[in-house]
């Protein structure tokens, strides 16, 4: 890597967007939106850049402020950790572009204060909490990124908005005491939370340290498991998407997907082969509840009478099936999961602009599943028709490729016969789903006023952002082997731990970018 400071720039950049934003948004509101939105594509440039590195197979390891680990703060990137940087800012470009829209009501990052702010505080948290080579520093953004989605929820006002928030937070508030409880165990048995020396330490540890070194495990994944709303930890979720402005769900379609990355994390390098007392800690139990929240999500689409609580199971049915992926164990399944991981995210914030968009020009009726007048439902059935391919997993789509390989990787796992029934009943009943919603929203409309017509046509941000995510699922698609490539080069990465702890526990310091003068220097 030419320059090494390069990997702290998706955590460094949107923290000072965030503070210029806080001080210019309202003398200046359009260039606090002009920086952040041109910070997004900034991210973006530098997440690619990264994945390119992270490509070559080497891990990189950066030591903030030169203090070797694991004494210090490291930051990692790997191939997952580059996969999810750019799924982040991908995410983040649609979903900033839609805020910065017309809207029915004025653009939507003018419905409440520090929207942008608060937007990049949010990139700040997610880009930390996949670099972190470190469980406390992991808490630490993950509070981060939690506060800004406090924020960020409540953007807009609302009775039903304040009452997902109330529940959002307290629920979230309780995971990350857990989170606490289970750092403090981990730390008290090895005296290090850096995750490389961790890795070595607790697979050190003897027999008459088994019980607690495995409460610690077990703990730490239920409080993933409740960032990445598994069974029986998801039942937050739905109220909270559906309550949340559309480019706010769009955004938090990433953020079951940081309990996932932990999931994925945690039991590859520390509770995975060669853990010692806590080796193979998830495999008994994680396929079984993922296989759980797959066909619960998919009765809650069938059950779903508004569009956004469709979306919202749709997001709790791909949490499902990435965590099953995971936690079945082998590189076949876990390749096939991070290729899922990529479709599903972004058909999911997709989806919530496209509703969002087509409820602006329904009148009273909004995302409710009843007839009633739309404007443009030929534009609106295409393109619904298409993302509910997507996420459907019907062919020639992505999610088909990504559930396709799933199935593949899982014909001589024990769990075959259940992951094959509850994988395709459960697709089954999504399709229908969607299906019932398109039939009743789109081809069952009557036609829209005028009013109702220019509200649903929305502005060329909100357009744009739309298409954009049609255009990364059509480039998924057309480009399926090289990510699918990628993916099982990742999962190969994950599961030979080797590499990723001599990186960070052998990581040098750098010269720093520059060096301040003091101002006591001779000329």
């Amino acid at each position: 890597m030419n320059w090494p400071h390069v990997i702290v720039l998706p955590v460094v950049l949107p923290l000072l967007a965030g503070a210029v934003a806080l001080l210019v948004e309202r003398r200046a509101p359009r260039l606090a939106r002009a920086l952040s939105v041109g910070m997004t594509v900034v991210l973006l440039i530098v997440a690619v850049y990264l994945a390119t590195e992270a490509a070559t197979g080497s891990v990189q390891a950066y030591l903030l402020g030169n203090w070797k680990a694991p004494f210090g703060i490291a930051l990692a990137l790997d191939r997952l950790s580059a996969l999810m940087l750019v799924l982040t800012s991908v995410v983040a470009l649609g979903s900033v572009l839609y805020a910065c829209g017309r809207g029915p009501h004025g653009p939507r990052d003018t419905q409440g204060p520090h929207y942008h702010t608060l937007f990049q505080f949010q990139l700040l948290g997610l880009n930390g909490a996949f670099l972190t080579a470190d469980l406390f520093n992991l808490f630490v953004f993950f509070e981060v990124l939690l506060i800004a989605s406090y924020g960020l929820l409540l953007h807009g006002r609302g009775s039903a908005r304040l009452r997902a928030a109330i529940h959002y937070v307290a629920f979230n508030l309780t995971g990350s005491a857990l989170f606490l409880v289970a750092v403090a165990l981990l730390y008290g048995m090895t005296g290090t939370l850096n995750m490389a020396d961790l890795a070595l330490k607790i697979a050190a540890l003897g027999p008459e340290s088994a019980a607690l070194a495995r409460a610690g495990g077990l703990l730490l994944i239920v409080v993933f498991g409740v960032k990445a709303a598994l069974l029986p930890l998801y039942f937050w979720l739905p109220d909270t998407y559906r309550a949340a402005s559309a480019p706010i769900a769009a955004l938090f379609a990433i953020m079951t997907k940081v309990g996932v990355y932990c999931v994925v994390r945690v039991t590859t390098l520390i509770f995975g082969e060669g853990g010692g007392v806590v080796a193979h800690l998830a495999t008994p139990w994680l396929p079984w509840f993922a296989l759980g929240t797959v066909v619960l999500a998919a009765l809650g689409t069938l059950a779903a009478v508004q569009l956004r609580t469709l979306v919202a199971y749709l997001v709790i049915a791909s949490a499902g099936t990435l965590l099953l992926a995971v936690g079945l164990g082998s590189a076949g399944t876990l390749g096939a999961g991070l290729f899922y991981l990529v479709n599903s995210t972004f058909v999911a914030a997709a989806l919530f602009l496209l509703i969002d968009l087509m409820a602006g020009g329904r009148g009273a009726a909004e995302d409710a599943m009843v007839p009633a007048p739309l404007a443009h439902r030929a534009a609106f059935g295409v393109l619904f028709f298409v993302f509910a391919l997507e996420a459907a997993g019907l062919p020639p789509s992505g999610g088909f490729i990504g559930k396709a390989l799933l199935l593949g990787a899982t014909i001589d796992v024990p769990l075959m016969a259940a992951v094959w029934t509850a994988l395709l009943l459960a697709g089954l009943g999504v399709m229908i789903a969607l299906a019932r919603a398109g039939s009743t929203v789109i081809w069952k409309a009557t036609d829209a006023n005028r009013m109702q017509t220019m509200a649903a046509q929305g502005d060329t941000l909100e357009r744009v952002a739309i298409g954009w995510f049609a255009l990364v699922m059509l480039a998924v698609i057309v480009n399926a082997g090289a990510v699918t490539r990628y993916a099982e080069s990742a999962a190969a990465q994950l599961l030979d731990r080797r590499a990723y702890i001599s990186a960070v526990l052998g990581a040098e310091p750098v010269p720093p970018a520059w060096t301040p003068r003091s101002g006591m220097e001779k000329p």
